[in-house]
C-alpha cells in the first residue's frame, strides 16, 4: 500500500478589505508575525485572464496586495486585498466556503488525482510558485475547488524560498 501524498493544512487565504487594517488584527488577536509580503499594495496589481484562470476570480478582479502571516503553531494565514466590481458579503460561520486552503502535498500529480478522485475539479495543472519569496526549483501549486466549490491550493516547495535569507522565521510545514 503506498503512502497518501497529503500532509495537512499548510495555510488558509482570506480576501480582506484593508490588509493593513488585517495584519494588525492578526498582530494583536493572534500574536501573528509577518512572514513575508508576497505584493506589496505599493506594487501593480496582479491582473488578467491569466490571474483570473489560476486564482479563479471574476474578470476584472485586481490582487492588490498578499501577505503571509504566521502564527505560533499550525497553518498561515495568507492575506489578499483584493479589488473587484463586487465583493460578495462576507461568510458567515452558517455559510459555506472560505477564500481557499493550501494543502501541502510531496507529488502534486499523485494529489491532484486523489482530488479528482473525491469528485473535486482542479483549475490549473501544477506551476511554479508565482511570488518571488517562494520560488526555487520544484516549489509548485495549482488551484482547484471542492465539490461544494470551496477553492483549495495544493503546493509543494522541496526547494528553500528566497523569503529564509532575510529571516529566521519559516513557514509551517505539516
Amino acid at each position: 500500500m503506498r503512502g497518501s501524498p497529503i500532509h495537512g493544512i499548510d495555510h488558509i487565504g482570506i480576501t480582506v478589505p484593508d490588509i493593513e487594517e488585517a495584519t494588525r488584527f492578526f498582530q494583536s488577536a493572534f500574536d501573528a508575525e509577518l512572514l513575508y509580503e508576497s505584493k506589496a499594495l505599493s506594487e501593480e496589481p496582479e491582473e488578467g485572464a491569466e490571474t483570473e484562470q489560476t486564482l479563479h476570480l471574476l474578470p476584472g478582479t485586481k490582487i492588490r496586495a498578499v501577505r503571509m502571516m504566521r502564527l505560533r503553531y499550525g497553518p498561515g494565514v495568507e492575506l489578499f486585498q483584493m479589488e473587484a466590481a463586487e465583493h460578495g458579503a462576507p461568510a458567515r460561520p452558517s455559510d459555506y466556503g472560505l477564500q481557499h486552503f493550501g494543502i501541502y502535498v510531496d507529488d502534486l500529480e499523485a494529489a491532484i488525482s486523489q482530488v479528482e478522485a473525491a469528485g473535486g475539479t482542479m483549475f490549473t495543472r501544477p506551476q511554479a510558485l508565482m511570488f518571488d519569496p517562494e520560488a526555487g526549483p520544484g516549489n509548485d501549486f495549482c488551484y482547484g475547488k471542492t465539490p461544494w466549490g470551496s477553492v483549495i491550493e495544493l503546493l509543494t516547495y522541496p526547494s528553500p524560498m528566497p523569503y529564509e535569507k532575510n529571516t529566521p522565521l519559516r513557514r509551517w510545514r505539516p
